[in-house]
């Protein structure tokens, strides 16, 4: 997506977001404990330090889950759960995963949105900080784009089966689903996708209890899918 079309979405989205009769602007912003993440500073950076590029992939993976939680906590009631919009806010996943997008996002965390005096959206800068928000820009550019695990339905079927039933090779599963979670492509442009692949493959630990989680995720992400 061009960055003239992302810009015209996110506008079109601010349009709308301002016809809802109890907006965001109405929900008090929620902490989010960042306390697992690296620090970056007092100064607000214009670029996502999380990328696993920058920080390694433990850290990126542990800003995707903190940025999951505060995502859920305070931007889901407007942007959609999974940050799939329903129409009526931007569709974050759109953003660029690149400066670009990373300072039109930033610019709305600190400061908001206000349209003829009346928030839409809190400023949540001063509120929960420069980590979380870092995180949740983390979770929001990792986001499959749609249908991105259709060509592996049947197999991670298959795979949840397994799981569930507690049949296969935990190691050659984990291995498979790896390989799948590579190649999820994300609606930003990231290289790296959060998906119900990569979770499952990272909740397995040996255990059987580990094995029918990750079929539950397995389950739970391929009907979100659909």
């Amino acid at each position: 997506m061009t960055r003239r079309n992302t810009t015209a979405r996110m506008t079109l989205g601010l349009v709308l977001v301002a016809s809802l009769a109890h907006a965001h602007g109405d929900v008090s912003p929620q902490p989010v404990n960042t306390d697992a993440l690296p620090e970056v500073g007092e100064e607000w950076l214009t670029e996502n330090p999380y990328r696993a590029a920058k920080a390694g992939d433990d850290v990126w993976w542990q800003a995707v889950v903190i940025g999951d939680s505060g995502y859920n906590q305070n931007c889901a009631r407007c942007h959609g759960l999974g940050v799939v919009s329903g129409g009526l806010a931007p569709d974050l996943r759109f953003l660029e995963a690149e400066e670009y997008g990373d300072e039109w996002f930033m610019e709305r965390f600190q400061h908001g949105y206000t349209q003829e005096g009346t928030t839409k959206m809190p400023a949540f800068g001063e509120v929960l900080g420069q980590k979380a928000a870092w995180a949740i820009r983390t979770y929001i550019e990792t986001r499959p784009e749609d249908g991105a695990l259709d060509a592996h339905q049947d197999r991670l079927s298959a795979i949840r089966d397994d799981l569930v039933a507690g049949n296969g090779d935990e190691t050659a599963l984990k291995a498979e689903l790896m390989e799948i979670a590579g190649q999820v492509v994300t609606a930003s442009g990231a290289p790296k996708a959060d998906s119900a692949a990569l979770r499952a493959a990272l909740a397995l630990n040996g255990t059987p209890e580990a094995k029918k989680h990750a079929g539950e995720m397995l389950t739970i992400g391929l009907s979100a899918a659909h």
